[in-house]
């Protein structure tokens, strides 16, 4: 531990947060932006995404040269502070919203959420019609998908927060760093962004937020589900297509939730859960198709 926390300090100081650094409430959120454009595309992590900026930027980095870009690190991800504050989704949306207005972005917004934060964008389509354009969904999770995710148990949660806080992952074996980090194996990242990478891992890979937001998970669910479907905002899902019969009811559930949507679209894709790793050049053509069409 002791050796842990010596070089997370050093880590800090060799690698700078990249992009802007707001306060808000106590605490100091990163927000990473780049590209020119009249739309800003903003991203919105899934659950215990380590390093949002550099785990979206082979998708981003395809978009700069026709939109700007906006990657919100929630509270305990990337070079954003740890915090005290609940998950709930109503005050996990405002905070993205106030982090954005701070760092000097302006709505409407095409909100690109993976996973868990497809809850936050649907509710926050719904919430505020006129801040959001078009959702442009990275294998999201809708209020329908949450009971396809197994729920970790209390005891095994603590266990993966204490081994992470000691800096036991500082020790896993190449091969299994290549597993749990498939970015680390990529093309798409420079050796300073892999380097960056797994400090950031070290850092935030199970932060107490990311603990809570767990437990947040299916009371945030129902709140979302309570609301009406934001039909009218635009939607285009990209979906894994695993063969897993888990994963057959994900693609059922993402499906049937586009079809209530006025203007609704997917595509499958044959790649594992974080589609934006290795279907980034698929994904950014077809966005920027659907973006060209809706706009």
């Amino acid at each position: 531990m002791i050796n842990h926390n010596n070089q997370l300090k050093e880590e800090a100081k060799e690698y700078p947060p990249p992009g802007r650094i707001v306060e808000l409430n106590d605490k100091k959120l990163h927000v990473y932006t780049e590209g020119e454009g009249d739309i800003t595309l903003v991203f919105m992590a899934g659950h215990g995404t380590s390093n949002p900026t550099l785990d979206f930027k082979p998708l981003w980095m395809r978009m700069i040269d026709e939109y700007r870009i906006a990657v919100v690190e929630k509270s305990g991800y990337g070079w954003s502070d740890t915090s005290y504050s609940p998950r709930d989704i109503d005050t996990m949306l405002e905070e993205t919203r106030k982090v954005l207005e701070l760092s000097g972005e302006k709505a409407p917004y095409v909100l690109f959420p993976h996973s868990m934060s497809g809850l936050e964008a649907l509710y926050w389509a719904k919430k505020y019609p006129d801040e959001v354009k078009a959702i442009i969904g990275l294998d999201p999770c809708t209020p329908e998908t949450i009971d396809l995710i197994p729920e970790p148990q209390k005891i095994q949660l603590s266990f993966m927060y204490f081994i992470s806080r000691i800096g036991l992952p500082r020790f896993m074996p190449e091969s299994e760093v290549g597993e749990n980090l498939p970015l680390m194996k990529s093309n798409e990242l420079s050796e300073e962004d892999k380097n960056q990478y797994l400090a950031a891992f070290y850092k935030s890979a199970f932060t107490k937020d990311m603990l809570r937001e767990i437990h947040y998970m299916k009371e945030n669910a129902d709140t979302v589900a309570k609301n009406e479907v934001p039909i009218n905002t635009p939607m285009y899902f990209f979906i894994s297509d695993d063969q897993e019969a888990s994963a057959s009811r994900w693609k059922e559930a993402l499906s049937d939730y586009l079809s209530k949507i006025t203007i609704g679209k997917n595509m499958q894709l044959a790649t594992g859960h974080y589609v934006h790793y290795d279907k980034a050049e698929i994904i950014a053509e077809g966005a920027k198709a659907f973006l060209e069409d809706i706009l």
